[in-house]
């Protein structure tokens, strides 16, 4: 609600050092002034710290000892008044002081409601309010180097660069429609138009080329190790997580569920699942396994297909390429210690052109090759570069690919010599999708449903 003064917990809930209640609104100052025991609040400069106690007002119980920070508006992430209490960590403390706030007329703020007055206040715009929780979500530094790029504004400049250009067509347009007496304005052709429409599908074309890379440093690639039983895959998922996280013997079928773990390869985080080992078995148990390994085939995004090279191939190995022929896969002959048994020829001539890494888990030989074929898959070997713009979000590609589409549509009205009033529709279209992304044309249902997906106190 408009005017009211919200609160929430900052800082997770548990055992720690310190832990933080915030406060932002109108009431903000007025409200911590009266549980805190100290100086004057309402007399002390913005942007400062202050040392006291959090006492409750009727009683005068004494609640917390603690360090408040007051920052006046309008230089504060929501550009109101901001108050936090910094106090000591535990679930009791905290929820004590929060409770204190909420009885002195503060509301409990929403999930994400903190950021969202940020943007409904013209602080950040939309997509620099997401990379709020990009930051808060990062599994690598260069997931972490994408967000905070996009929270510092780089893609809305950019949003806003390409939408003024459109608007300027547009306006261009309807100059020459509604005053064709202006002989100082210059007529737009369908050439003109075409030309200028084309730098602006450049742009967006430019933008989804490394939309893929992006979404990837944002959400990880879901990538599942299969094999035969006693392989060596779960002894793969230990030596890329580096500690024991699956138990290892040389029983096949001890692997009965998906083990779950990220990890961070070269940049590009890993959703690794460690799979039942694929084959035939009677086993009511290990079969549910294996049926499950089966269904996270198909939806990962990459695929570690392990193979003995003291083995022969069997029909389970031949049935498990036969799986992956329309899917993404590195296969790794693991082993490499021992005699080799396994057709390495047959093994090539059944991959397609797919890589191949040799590993000796059991020495530590290998992984790095791994690493790199991964990386090489996804990126091809390029490294993050921190003066692109990448577009991670789903939702900003989807509106891109619209964007495009849109223009395309416009580009075939030119080409057909359709009237430019007419065209022009397609041009505002890519306009009103392009300002979908920084807010300017989003919903207000749309809104609530982003900032409800944030965590409670941002």
């Amino acid at each position: 609600m408009e005017g009211d003064t919200i609160a929430a917990i900052s800082t997770p809930v548990g055992e720690g050092a310190i832990s933080i209640v915030r406060l932002s609104g109108p009431q903000a100052i007025s409200i911590a002034n009266r549980i805190f025991s100290g100086k004057d609040l309402a007399a002390v400069d913005s942007h400062t710290l202050h040392y006291g106690k959090i006492v409750e007002a009727e009683t005068d119980d004494l609640i917390d000892e603690v360090i408040v920070s007051v920052m006046r508006a309008p230089k504060t992430f929501t550009t109101e008044d901001i108050v936090e209490i910094n106090g000591h960590g535990g679930m009791v403390a905290v929820k004590k002081l929060l409770q204190v706030v909420l009885d002195e007329g503060a509301r409990l703020a929403e999930p994400g409601e903190f950021t969202k007055r940020a943007f409904l206040n013209g602080r950040i715009d939309l997509s620099q309010a997401e990379a709020v929780m990009d930051i808060i979500s990062s599994q690598t530094n260069e997931a972490m180097q994408v967000a905070v790029n996009q929270l510092e504004g780089r893609l809305s400049k950019l949003i806003g660069s390409l939408r003024q250009h459109l608007i300027e067509i547009i306006a261009h347009v309807e100059v020459n429609i509604d005053y064709p007496e202006y002989d100082d304005v210059e007529e737009m052709s369908h050439d003109m138009m075409e030309e200028k429409t084309a730098l602006v599908l450049e742009e967006i074309e430019d933008l989804l080329q490394v939309a893929q890379q992006g979404k990837i440093l944002r959400e990880g690639i879901t990538t599942a190790i299969i094999g035969r039983p006693n392989v060596g895959k779960s002894s793969l998922l230990n030596a890329l997580v580096q500690e024991e996280r699956a138990i290892v013997t040389d029983i096949a079928g001890t692997t009965r569920d998906v083990i779950e773990e990220y990890v961070n390869v070269r940049g590009i985080p890993l959703r690794l699942m460690d799979t039942a080992g694929i084959r035939e078995t009677e086993d009511l148990v290990e079969k549910i396994g294996v049926e499950r390994s089966r269904q996270i085939l198909e939806t990962a995004d990459l695929t570690l297909f392990m193979l003995n090279n003291n083995d022969s191939l069997t029909d389970d190995d031949r049935k498990i390429f036969q799986m992956l022929e329309q899917l993404p896969y590195i296969i790794i002959i693991n082993k490499t210690d021992l005699d080799t048994k396994l057709d390495i020829d047959e093994v090539k001539q059944l991959a397609k052109g797919n890589q191949i890494v040799s590993t000796s888990l059991k020495n530590d030989a290998g992984i790095a090759d791994l690493e790199k074929a991964i990386a090489h898959l996804f990126f091809e070997d390029k490294l993050v570069n921190r003066d692109t713009i990448y577009i991670s979000n789903v939702r900003h590609i989807h509106l891109l690919k619209q964007s495009k589409a849109a223009l395309e549509d416009a580009r075939d009205g030119l080409a057909m010599h359709m009237p430019l009033d007419i065209v022009q529709i397609d041009v505002r279209r890519t306009w009103e999708f392009l300002g979908e992304i920084i807010g300017d044309t989003a919903s207000e249902s749309l809104i609530d449903q982003l900032f409800s997906q944030f965590c409670l106190g941002k």
